[in-house]
């Protein structure tokens, strides 16, 4: 069991690992701007995902809406996972539906969805990336296995690869996420000088 248990330590190690590739800290320097500039001017988050993606989701919506690493105000952000809608939309029209009925509902141009899947390939994932486009809504793709039908759909992705499971790629993901949300709060609530000492403090080259 302890060389199952070191192969599964070192599999999560090489899947964060990803997340030091240039094309991946560019994803989230990107991303981080992008959320925080849609919330000065007024916009919002909107995430999405299905099973463990969706409790990501969650928990991505309620680091922004709460607290994360420093006491400052709310952030507007909602994770799609309302109970009475999903079951509505899916008993009624389809649960291919119930992100882009959602999004339909909830999303402004100016706003970002944000997209957790791990395939790519989720009939109701692609759908609402279908009608985020539609409304003008910028759109951020967390992916894995290739990326499956959404690959190349957002207009700024992260794939991570190499994996077959789920596991290893979510957990990527939040490790992207909690960086994200990071960078967003130091670009919205950090001075130039205060970042700087936070740098200097960090040693950040």
């Amino acid at each position: 069991m302890e060389a199952c248990i070191r192969q599964s330590i070192r599999e999560g190690v090489e899947a964060v690992g990803q997340l030091e590739r240039a094309s991946s800290i560019a994803f989230i320097k990107d991303v981080a701007e992008l959320i925080a500039r849609s919330y000065s001017e007024g916009g919002k988050v909107l995430i999405a995902g299905n099973g463990g993606s969706l409790c990501d989701a969650l928990h991505f919506a309620e680091e922004l809406t709460g607290i994360f690493r420093t006491k400052r105000k709310a952030l507007p952000a909602i994770a799609l996972a309302d109970p009475g809608h999903m079951s509505c939309v899916a008993n009624d029209i389809g649960f291919e539906e119930v992100f882009s009925r959602a999004i339909e509902a909830h999303g402004r141009p100016g706003d970002v969805f944000v997209g957790l899947t791990t395939s790519g390939n989720s009939p109701n994932m692609v759908r609402a990336f279908e009608v985020a486009h539609s409304l003008n809504l910028k759109t951020v793709a967390l992916l894995g296995k290739g990326g499956g039908r959404l690959k190349g759909s957002a207009d700024y992705e992260l794939i991570i690869e190499g994996f077959s499971f789920s596991d290893r790629i979510q957990e990527a993901h939040m490790v992207a996420i909690h960086t994200i949300i990071e960078m967003v709060e130091i670009e919205l609530f950090f001075s130039e000088s205060s970042l700087s000492e936070l740098e200097s403090l960090l040693a950040i080259p």
